[in-house]
């Protein structure tokens, strides 16, 4: 399993040859929720309702990936409405929720697709994950993950889940196929127009 390149500084990532040559012909990344997009743990309301706390930056890269051509897909185990109104405000295609099988999720959407597993990224935490992980081309998990999947993993994170490792995930593909710069290129440019406006002036 591959980390982050150590002792980078903490601005444009370093990834191994290796995780990006994997990551270069991804176009379906497929994604746990609970200890991927949100910190594993499970929150109560006095009322019995169930809570959960998602990453904005994770929101804004899986916008990034869908908008590069890339497709996303969320497999759970569980059912939760808020899992289903947050996947619907990301404009997600593919929900999977009450599954435990994750491969088999899987692979209902490989056949939808027909996307083969070389160009899939599956990323996951626990043990239910490790079949869908292994079946995928990239197989990415987190540093809170179970250390089962971190040993079977192609790639962990730097961030934690429900942290910001979506995002970590999202730029690594985004990267791998040299479109990252090609997703923040809109929010350099609006910030450079006024330095580039005073510069042309007489």
């Amino acid at each position: 399993m591959d980390t982050l390149v150590k002792d980078t500084p903490n601005f444009r990532p370093q990834w191994p040859a290796s995780v990006l040559a994997r990551a270069a012909n991804i176009r379906l990344i497929a994604l746990d929720v609970d200890g991927i997009m949100s910190d594993g743990k499970i929150y109560f309301s006095a009322s019995g309702d169930e809570l959960k706390a998602f990453n904005i930056l994770d929101g804004l890269g899986l916008k990034q990936l869908m908008a590069a051509g890339i497709t996303v897909a969320v497999i759970t185990g569980r059912r939760s409405p808020l899992t289903e109104k947050r996947m619907t405000d990301l404009g997600i295609p593919h929900l999977l929720q009450g599954r435990k099988d994750k491969r088999t999720a899987l692979l209902e959407i490989v056949d939808l697709l027909g996307i083969p597993a070389s160009d899939i990224a599956y990323m996951g935490d626990d043990l239910p994950d490790l079949p869908a992980l292994r079946y995928a081309g990239l197989g990415i998990t987190v540093p809170n993950g179970y250390w089962l999947l971190q040993e079977h993993a192609d790639y962990c994170t730097r961030s934690r889940g429900g942290d910001g490792a979506v995002r970590e995930a999202c730029d690594l593909i985004l990267a791998s196929q040299g479109k990252l710069d090609t997703a923040l290129a809109p929010y350099l440019e609006a910030y450079l127009e006024p330095v580039r406006d005073a510069g042309s002036a007489p």
